[in-house]
């Protein structure tokens, strides 16, 4: 805004200048008194000037209509949409929208701060705004090997870009604790300058959360209880309520929301496939939901308005009144939360379910990469020697979740080798994490369970955080024969059975998202849905995103890197058997 529509907008409300937009005799949503009232709206320059009698160069009739903020989504990493930024928009302006928090640090695990700025290029020049947090765990420990490790000094001139926000989520608790020189400097860089910093608070008791808020941390999206949002609420936290792909919370955490602590929660969907959003919704199906559990629609619109516009400083966003920012939706029914139509700084995007603003699409010039940076292996690298061994560590499979189970299998009751072979009767499969960065040829072995293939493997570049390749499937052949198939496409996503490619998606850009449209990867992914059924016929969840989420270390309880199995209620690395 410059200082002539600044003038411009207050002449207008004061009636000495007709105003650009006026909309008529409709139901405001209040998400400061979780209240609405009817009344009139006027907008100036793409801003809201006032409410009572006003004339306008368009006036719009709202009767029987309800006008709200559009949408925030508090926090997402954009790359588990497998789209860029210039496709993500357009999805996401359809399910009311407009502003979104991400944390880069997919990309920036494999491509370091070249990838932020990727991303960051990507994001400009839509109708929409991209707001950044910058990774604070590239890697997110050091218990895995990532492309790239990004210490303070490489963050510092970062937070000057455009729409930087503070640092995102802190996930290394053992260097928050102790005070590590790094992490104290990522740390210090932000709440001496007025960022925000977010936390990664999975499974952290109450003296764990009093550390994070003692050193400033402010947010979190990693409750699984209701009772830890109350914890979190009490610290000062604002807690963020997801549901995305794989991690669905909002049913268990919505328990502990009501009108006297809603202001500190927020909606978000962490990370969520671009056909999961385009078919099943965004922030808006939390809305949706929320309302269904008993909460009122003012108050779960305001969880995804105010509430992460406050959160995040984003000054005069999220409300419907004078000074703030026109990004708003009409709905045609409050309770059922149906959008109508979507407006951007008082201009119409999305209107009868379609988007209307106009954008060129120029071709952007993307970096040429190696993406799987690996040798060629064999079935003897693959073995997991269980010979005179007792007990065998497995990991077990919470559907919908991000937390994984410990379980313990007497080997006993497998069959006499000596090396783990795969059982699809007891569910019991071999997962390999190989580091595809650097050709370090690490690979980390261990057992699942709960995937239930029962044919082939699948394979992805898409491995939480530092994104090695990680793989999964019922003979060593099988696994191989995924990993060398992926190797062609330069990453994605595969599933293969009898050594043919099933379907397959290609992620060339540092093997985690596409360049492509939206709509050829919905077709691309509804392939491979369709080929897991053929592997797996009894599955009833998302394979891919579940099978990323097993190399991630901080999210208890056992996990896998390409260093090995890993423990992570001990910090520590653990044999496959003993």
């Amino acid at each position: 805004m410059n200082k002539k529509d600044f003038i411009s907008q207050i002449k207008a409300s004061s009636k000495a200048e007709i105003c650009d937009l006026v909309i008529n005799n409709i139901t405001i949503v209040d998400v400061f008194q979780n209240s609405s009232f009817i009344d009139n709206v006027a907008i100036k320059n793409g801003v809201i000037v006032g409410f009572g009698n006003y004339n306008g160069t368009v006036e719009i009739d709202g009767t029987g209509k309800f006008i709200c903020p559009s949408l925030i989504d508090a926090h997402a990493h954009i790359e588990s949409s497998l789209v860029t930024p210039k496709e993500y928009y357009k999805a996401a302006l359809l399910h009311g929208i407009t502003s979104i928090v991400i944390d880069p640090h997919e990309i920036a695990n494999v491509l370091g701060d070249k990838g932020i700025k990727l991303i960051m290029d990507l994001a400009k020049d839509t109708p929409f705004d991209f707001y950044f947090m910058l990774p604070s765990c590239v890697p997110a420990t050091y218990f895995e090997t990532s492309g790239a490790v990004l210490g303070s000094a490489d963050l510092h001139p970062l937070y000057k870009e455009p729409n930087v926000l503070g640092l995102a989520e802190v996930m290394n608790f053992p260097e928050v604790i102790n005070c590590s020189d790094d992490m104290i400097n990522k740390l210090w860089d932000a709440k001496s300058n007025g960022f925000i910093i977010d936390g990664h608070c999975a499974g952290f008791t109450n003296d764990m959360l009093n550390v994070y808020s003692t050193a400033n941390i402010v947010a979190d999206h990693e409750s699984h209880l209701a009772e830890e949002v109350v914890q979190r609420l009490r610290r000062g936290m604002y807690v963020h309520i997801r549901e995305g792909s794989v991690a669905k919370n909002l049913k268990e955490l919505i328990k502990a929301a009501s009108i006297s602590n809603s202001r500190r929660i927020c909606f978000c969907t962490d990370d969520k496939h671009i056909d999961d959003l385009i078919k099943n919704g965004s922030i808006d199906s939390s809305i949706k939901m929320a309302i269904s559990y008993g909460l009122s629609p003012e108050t779960a619109i305001q969880m995804c308005t105010l509430n992460p516009s406050e959160c995040y400083n984003l000054k005069y966003k999220g409300a419907i009144a004078p000074g703030y920012i026109a990004d708003f939706l009409i709905l045609d029914d409050l309770s059922n939360f149906k959008i109508n139509s979507v407006y951007k700084n008082g201009t119409l995007v999305v209107e009868e379910n379609r988007v209307v603003y106009n954008t060129s699409d120029t071709q952007y010039e993307f970096p040429k990469l190696n993406n799987i940076n690996t040798r060629k292996f064999t079935c003897k690298d693959l073995e997991i020697d269980i010979d005179g061994k007792s007990i065998l560590n497995v990991i077990e499979i919470n559907p919908n979740k991000l937390e994984s189970n410990h379980i313990k299998v007497d080997i006993s009751t497998l069959n006499n080798a000596k090396v783990f072979q795969a059982d699809t009767s007891l569910d019991l499969l071999k997962i390999a994490v190989i580091e595809r960065h650097k050709n370090t040829g690490n690979i980390g072995l261990g057992v699942i369970k709960g995937l239930n293939l029962k044919f082939g493997a699948i394979a992805t570049t898409v491995a939480h955080d530092s994104h090695n390749l990680i793989t999964c499937g019922t003979s060593d052949e099988e696994i191989l024969f995924a990993v060398e198939e992926l190797k062609k496409i330069n990453g994605g996503i595969i599933v293969v059975k009898d050594k043919k490619v099933l379907a397959s998606i290609q992620l060339e850009i540092a093997g985690l998202i596409t360049s492509r449209k939206s709509q050829e990867v919905v077709d691309d992914l509804e392939k491979l849905h369709l080929a897991i059924k053929e592997v797996a016929p009894d599955i009833n969840f998302n394979p891919f995103l579940t099978l990323s989420f097993l190399s991630l270390p901080v999210i208890p309880e056992l996990k896998i890197t390409d260093k090995g199995l890993f423990d992570v209620s001990k910090f520590k690395f653990i044999d496959n058997a003993y």
